[in-house]
């Protein structure tokens, strides 16, 4: 049997059986190539074995969510990638961190009430993503949860890029129309200015392709 077919039966077998047989198989087949592939972004090999790990738990204890990959060697790759430069961007930025042991003053700016508010609004944030159509909702959190790329969201799931596009423009749409409705708050102009960021990443992002 050869190894792409090994690797999607491992991949059904762990996602619709919960296999932890399939599973180990699927760690022997594919680790060796993603440490290496890891070590393309971080050069510690220690490093990037504990990252393809963290990868693998992900993979387990999220796997009732994953029946929408039809490509499980691309979508594995692309959360190697995502996690190794998560990781050399927060070395990078403890590095850059200078600490002022004379500033002391800790600014209470915390306000109970807005704080309220805020949370009820990422609520709502949550459940206009939560009501999205199926298709929608998994394209909407590759991109925006996972930091996927159109083009890899499109290979994974085996549709056209065309496709992601319009979706997340849906997706943008209704979560857009939902945040309207509250204009009158900070909070929520915060939020807004949030998804119109997204929008931007996400155009510049498809202009690429």
């Amino acid at each position: 049997m050869e190894r792409d077919t090994q690797i999607l039966k491992c991949w059904k077998q762990v996602l619709f059986e919960s296999n932890v047989n399939a599973f180990e198989a699927l760690f022997r087949l594919t680790n060796a190539n993603f440490i290496k592939f890891c070590q393309q972004y971080i050069s510690d090999r220690e490093t990037s074995e504990e990252i393809v790990s963290d990868v693998f738990v992900d993979l387990w204890l999220n796997r009732s969510k994953l029946e929408h990959v039809k490509k499980p060697e691309v979508y594995l790759l692309i959360c190697v990638k995502n996690k190794a430069l998560n990781h050399w961007k927060k070395k990078s930025s403890m590095q850059l961190v200078s600490l002022d042991e004379e500033t002391n003053e800790i600014i209470d700016a915390y306000r109970p009430d807005e704080e309220l508010e805020r949370k009820e609004l990422f609520m709502q944030l949550d459940r206009a993503i939560g009501s999205l159509p199926h298709q929608c909702r998994v394209i909407f959190k590759l991109v925006k949860e996972d930091g996927m790329k159109c083009a890899e969201v499109a290979e994974i799931l085996n549709i056209s890029v065309r496709t992601v596009h319009a979706q997340i423009y849906r997706a943008m749409t209704k979560l857009n129309t939902v945040m309207t409705k509250h204009q009158a708050s900070d909070a929520a102009i915060i939020i807004k200015n949030i998804a119109s960021a997204i929008a931007l990443f996400l155009f510049l992002q498809s202009s690429c392709f």
